[in-house]
């Protein structure tokens, strides 16, 4: 029985001391295989900086539609809150003296220019002096200026838009006694289509855009080229993108702020006199931008922002940076990262300091293809 049962030991032992070998192969020391992680190696790239800046809505053209001659108010042709177009009837004042001193114009005119006429073949006979000639002829031409400002002043009877346009409601009523020297305001036109935002813009801000435009850090985006997107109040983006017409050239030394204004098309009248909106503005490019994503950079307490790095020997390094604008979900880091560096953006969890790490590239969709583990190591 002793036989049997001590080579039953025996093999058991063998194979105890096989699986032991094996276990110390795979594992040296019994140390775990360095964590995986998703790396994205920096590179530069092409990034439009956009700011971000209040603004309000301002109309492209504003007419206030007034009086000028004196009368009462026959009709008002309009209908308040409609779209009128340029030369548009919008009232009628009593042309009734106007028509008369017209009339008596035109009979003062044909009169002086029959006079100047009969003497101008009498003059050549000496049957009329030169004198008397150029007197007829001065006072036709007297009656002719006097003719043409009764046909104006009867002309400005008839109101007319100046501008196509949203008007407003009728700030006069029939029968109603306007005057051409007080110049009564019968109604406003406001062209809404399209339309400005002024936007303003901290002059600090501006100065070192321009000086980072001088250096050749950046490159500008050009007048009438940037685009501008419009955020209204209720947290939705306007459809139709705008573009940047011009920066004021002075500083409101009250605020220390410069205004930009950027130009919409409006064609269904969203965009009114008056509404405020933020906007962003691609104000400049940088052509050599060292961006990284969201959630690989950690901000903590002041603003201070950080990550982890997977440096010399795959060592986990934790790096301080400075962070500039956003860019969908990047930040454009300013200063801390270079070129040709690994940036850890996924499995921060499970890492620290100092940890040696196997970095593999980052797969932002998440499917696993590019953070699949090597194959098993044989015994």
């Amino acid at each position: 029985m002793r036989g049997p049962h001590a080579a039953v030991v025996g093999a058991f032992s063998l194979a105890l001391l096989a699986l032991i070998g094996c276990g110390r192969q795979s594992a040296p020391n019994g140390a775990m295989p360095p964590p995986e992680v998703g790396v994205v190696t920096l590179a530069p790239e092409s990034v439009a900086l956009t700011t971000e800046l209040p603004g309000r809505i301002d109309p492209v053209r504003v007419a206030q539609v007034r009086a000028r001659v004196d009368g009462i108010v026959w009709h008002r042709n309009f209908q308040e809150g409609a779209d009128v177009t340029n030369g548009e009837v919008l009232y009628q004042i009593d042309p009734a003296p106007y028509k008369a001193a017209l009339d008596s114009a035109n009979a003062n005119l044909m009169q002086a220019q029959q006079l100047a006429q009969r003497y101008k073949p009498l003059v050549d006979i000496n049957a009329v002096s030169k004198q008397d000639y150029d007197a007829a002829v001065a006072t036709a031409a007297q009656a002719k200026a006097a003719q043409e400002i009764a046909a104006v002043n009867f002309s400005y009877c008839t109101v007319t838009a100046p501008i196509s346009g949203h008007i407003g409601a009728a700030l006069v009523t029939e029968g109603a006694l306007v005057s051409q020297n007080a110049a009564t305001e019968m109604a406003l036109v406001t062209q809404l289509d399209p339309i400005y935002c002024d936007f303003t813009e901290s002059s600090t801000e501006v100065l070192q855009l321009r000086r980072e435009l001088e250096n050749g850090t950046l490159k500008t985006a050009a007048p009438g080229e940037a685009k501008v997107t419009l955020l209204l109040d209720d947290g939705t983006t306007y459809q139709h993108p705008g573009k940047l017409l011009f920066s004021d050239v002075t500083v409101d030394p009250t605020s220390g702020m410069i205004t930009l204004r950027a130009e919409f098309p409006n064609p269904d009248h969203l965009l009114l006199p008056g509404m405020f909106a933020r906007g962003e503005l691609e104000q400049a490019v940088d052509a050599q931008a060292i961006t990284v994503p969201q959630r690989g950079v950690n901000v903590g307490a002041g603003g201070v922002a950080s990550v982890m790095v997977a440096g010399a020997d795959n060592k986990v390094e934790a790096r301080v940076i400075k962070i500039g604008s956003a860019v969908e979900n990047k930040w454009i880091v300013t200063a801390g990262l270079k070129t040709g560096e690994n940036v850890i953006v996924e499995g921060l969890q499970k890492i620290q300091p100092g940890m040696v790490v196997k970095p593999v590239p980052f797969n932002p969709t998440g499917d696993g293809s590019s953070a699949a583990p090597g194959p098993a190591q044989g015994n």
